[in-house]
């Protein structure tokens, strides 16, 4: 072969492998320390990162100072697991009964102001997860009343919400919810959204056109009891998804609890079924990495895979229960008693 040939290949070969974002371990740099648990993190941008936490906490973390606000219903304090933004306004929204949605707005160097804009009352509520397509449009997800998914849409920006009929939802089956673990059972990109559920079945509700119609498909996760199935997904493009659960009541369990699918969520494929880390809370793709690589975090650490689940490393015990990235190499978490950074590498 032609030696500049040669050398061409070899500089390309060289090249692509060191493009290729590789993650060996991780540092964690506690921000916030306490008795709060922090479940839902938004990044915005470097300069503000918005968690939601119990106790009627929501934050926001500037870069270098953190800024929280205490909300309260009637005498009690609010319980928050899922957060959202929509480029304007952070949406933070609290389990249990009865609902409510705040619309926060951060003037750059504290949160401002609080404004509930949306409360639910009656039996069976309870909200898990929140998010928005774009700026003017969000959906927010909870189990199932009266036979189908509870689903609020805001067209306007996040100051009405309306609750969708469930004449224009799929049917659930009894036993089957949503888990509240770190705002991911709903996964948004364009305009195409997913819904993860577990219990007695784990599927998931996918609609191509912000929520006006939807198609249901099932999954091989763990299934069958109350506190099975998934978790937390993650969507890379229109194709790549990946969803991650297990048993909460059995943690250490590694079968079937994490799966792939390269086809837009209508069939799925176990990933190193009986192998890897067992249950999670949450899984993400990493930015830059064409759907290979992943992280999932969870009460029994964090573990990193750099071939779409086929093998997974521990890099740290850390318990962290929700994550999203800055970057490829740079995430924020919440987890028991913190809110933290993580430096990847």
């Amino acid at each position: 072969m032609n030696p500049f040939r040669l050398g061409l290949l070899m500089y390309l070969f060289l090249w692509s492998c060191q493009s290729e974002k590789s993650i060996s371990g991780v540092k964690v740099i506690p921000l916030l320390e306490g008795d709060l648990s922090i479940r839902a993190v938004e990044v915005v941008d470097t300069n503000e990162i918005w968690f939601a936490a119990n106790k009627g906490t929501v934050g926001v973390y500037d870069g270098k100072e953190i800024s929280e606000i205490t909300l309260h219903y009637k005498d009690s304090l609010l319980h928050f697991r899922a957060i959202a933004h929509n480029g304007t306004h952070a949406f933070a929204l609290t389990i249990d009964n009865p609902a409510h949605l705040y619309q926060l707005t951060f003037d750059g160097n504290q949160i401002s102001s609080a404004r509930l804009v949306y409360q639910e009352e009656g039996p069976g509520v309870f909200y898990d997860a929140i998010g928005f397509w774009n700026e003017k449009e969000g959906i927010a997800v909870g189990d199932p009343i009266n036979g189908c998914l509870s689903v609020i849409i805001t067209r306007d920006g996040g100051n009405n919400w309306v609750k969708t009929d469930c004449a224009n939802l799929p049917s659930v089956l009894e036993g089957e919810a949503l888990f509240a673990a770190s705002n991911g059972s709903l996964a948004l990109k364009n305009d195409q959204t997913y819904v993860a559920t577990g219990g007695i079945q784990a599927r998931v509700f996918s609609s191509p056109d912000k929520g006006e119609t939807w198609t249901v498909y099932n999954t091989p996760l763990t299934q069958g009891s109350s506190m099975s199935g998934i978790f937390s997904m993650d969507q890379y493009d229109r194709h790549q998804l990946v969803i991650y659960g297990g048993d909460w009541a059995n943690q250490d369990s590694n079968t079937n609890n994490k799966a792939f699918s390269r086809d837009g969520g209508q069939s799925w494929a176990l990933m190193s079924p009986s192998a890897g880390p067992g249950y999670r809370s949450s899984v993400r793709f990493i930015p830059g990495t064409d759907g290979k690589g992943l992280i999932a975090v969870g009460s029994k650490g964090i573990a990193v895979s750099h071939n779409q689940g086929d093998n997974w490393h521990q890099i740290s015990d850390a318990s962290i229960y929700t994550l999203r990235f800055v970057s490829d190499s740079v995430a924020y978490g919440g987890g028991p008693g913190k809110f933290v950074r993580l430096n990847f590498y």
